[in-house]
Parts: C-alpha cells; sequence; structure tokens
C-alpha cells in the first residue's frame, strides 16, 4: 500500500495484554480524533510475533517485560507542518482528555516512546 503523505508519527509501547482490550477501544476513539484533525492515516497495531534470533525485538526495544505485549502505531501527514498543526488542536482537543490516559492509564505514558519521521521510501 502506498502510504499518502511524507511525515509519519511512530509510537511503540508496552502494555499488559490484560488492558488490550479496554486500549483498543481508546485507540478507535483516537483515531477518529487524529483523522478530524488532518492526519491522513491513523493505525494502531498490537503485537503478534516478536519472536526474532536476528536482531532486537520490538518487545526488547519497548523495554516490555516478560508478563507485557507491545504496540506499534503511527499517523500519516501531508508534511510536518500539518503533523505540528493537528498535534495541537488533537493535544487540545477536550476528546483527548475524556480518554483518560492520564487519570485512568491503561500503559504508562513515560515509558512510550514517540518520534516524527520524514518518509524516505514509498511504494
Amino acid at each position: 500500500m502506498k502510504t499518502p503523505g511524507q511525515y509519519v508519527d511512530g509510537f511503540l509501547l508496552p502494555i499488559s495484554p490484560a488492558n488490550l482490550s479496554a486500549y483498543h477501544e481508546v485507540a478507535e476513539r483516537a483515531a477518529s480524533v487524529w483523522m478530524e484533525h488532518g492526519a491522513l492515516q491513523y493505525t494502531e497495531c498490537a503485537a503478534d510475533d516478536l519472536a526474532t534470533d536476528f536482531c532486537r525485538s520490538f518487545q526488547e526495544t519497548a523495554g516490555a517485560g516478560a508478563e507485557e505485549t507491545v504496540v506499534f502505531a503511527w499517523a500519516v501527514f501531508a508534511d510536518r507542518e500539518s503533523r505540528d498543526a493537528a498535534n495541537a488542536k488533537i493535544m487540545a482537543d477536550p476528546r483527548i482528555q475524556e480518554l483518560g490516559v492520564k487519570t485512568d492509564p491503561l500503559f504508562d505514558c513515560k515509558r512510550m516512546a514517540f518520534g516524527g519521521f520524514q518518509v524516505i521510501v514509498s511504494h
């Protein structure tokens, strides 16, 4: 699939498998907010196969413990300026506060990894 846009925000976070169902509901609601404020695509994935013997695993990279799994997610934007404008609106949107990320967290936000990436190859 060709990725629309040229800028991607990426997220990697460890989470308890017991929280995945509730996290899925939060992610669905978050996706609506991201899309409404300018994301061209919003994707969240729960780990299914983290076994590797040829490189560092996502579980190790995310700092996930033996009783945790990993969520890998990204949002695509037209460019960095669009991302910056969208993120300002997203963080100010009251629906984000209603998701309970700060008051009733399903994962530890301080353990989440985040970065903005300029697309260099997309087919």
